[in-house]
């Protein structure tokens, strides 16, 4: 059995700085192959890794497929609520992972937003931080990426564009005014006074890969199991979990994405605590996994590091005591 992970921001900033140390990660990278993809976002992995053509990943029609809808051929996009703070010279974007809003407050703007935009948007909350729209006209936000930097300047990221078309304009200010945020605001807490735009495009045809199943969160990554007949799991919290789950041998691949989390990007403690809770919960279980024979194989994929990087360990590779383990930090 070949357990292939993908952890985007393993390998970022933040791991430069981090002096903690992480047995079991360290020996899987100091004992695994390493080889050094071009750098990635998570899109572009997933869109390479199960051969799609076309200029971007069309995350909104995959996630709206993976909820169990059917997008049909229609045009759509992931519109996930964010919170935009306007400074005196830039703006900066909070993301829904960052606030907590009730499915009441969820019910509460999208309906709004569907009374509104009747003719034109129709808004799907697939849960509170994870939102698609289904457009009647072909709007590109191919360009605009995932919410990867909250708190980073909006200016500076490609999907600046896209802020000041007069659709997000206009669903700022009915947002602006609507009284579940009128409500938040009152309370202390950040409104939901915008959407992110982003992965447009129709539901592709078809779909492959060399997993047999896939264990994720994000729902596009489901959407794209389900597309190419691979059985989906829910991510469970733990790798033994995950082992329990997996259906025989074969390649399976789990994408774990807790450390692109936008604020944990910004706050080094965090991160350092993302990384902790993989190393008990995914790494260790694995790594005794693989020596025990139970699992033949362990890749590490980040493909967003710079250039990107993976790691792909045997059990035999872990009898290479000449490779010795080293902080992640050496590695990024």
């Amino acid at each position: 059995m070949h357990c292939e992970l993908i952890v985007p921001r393993l390998l970022s900033e933040a791991a430069v700085g981090n002096a903690a140390r992480y047995p079991a990660l360290e020996l899987l990278l100091a004992r695994g192959r390493r080889d050094s993809p071009q750098s990635r976002t998570l899109e572009q992995w997933l869109q390479a890794g199960f051969e799609l053509p076309g200029p971007g990943l069309a995350a909104g029609a995959l996630a709206f497929a993976a909820r169990g809808g059917d997008p049909g051929d229609a045009w759509w996009a992931r519109a996930d609520p964010v919170h935009l703070r306007v400074l005196r010279d830039r703006v900066v974007v909070m993301p829904g992972e960052a606030m907590d809003i009730s499915p009441e407050e969820t019910d509460g703007l999208a309906a709004a937003l569907n009374r509104h935009f009747a003719d034109t948007v129709q808004f799907h909350a697939l849960d509170s931080r994870r939102w698609t729209a289904r457009l009647n006209t072909e709007r590109r936000f191919l360009e605009t990426p995932a919410i990867e930097s909250a708190g980073r300047d909006v200016a500076v990221m490609r999907g600046e564009e896209a802020l000041r078309t007069a659709l997000l304009t206009e669903i700022q200010m009915l947002l602006h005014a609507h009284p579940v945020n009128e409500a938040r605001e009152a309370r202390g807490e950040p409104a939901v006074n915008s959407l992110w735009l982003w992965g447009a495009g129709r539901m592709p045809r078809a779909a492959q890969g060399p997993w047999r199943s896939v264990a994720a969160w994000d729902p596009a990554a489901l959407g794209l199991a389900q597309l190419a007949g691979m059985r989906r799991l829910d991510l469970p919290a733990t790798a033994e979990a995950w082992l329990e789950r997996l259906p025989g041998q074969g390649r399976h691949l789990a994408l774990l994405d807790a450390l692109r989390a936008p604020l944990a990007l910004e706050q080094q403690g965090e991160y350092e605590e993302g990384i902790e809770a993989l190393e008990r919960l995914w790494f260790a279980p694995l790594l005794a996994a693989l020596r025990a024979g139970r699992i033949g194989m362990v890749s590490l994929r980040v493909p967003d590091a710079a250039p990107g990087a993976g790691f792909e360990t045997v059990r035999g590779d872990l009898r290479r005591f000449w490779r010795r383990p080293r902080a992640i930090g050496h590695y990024a």
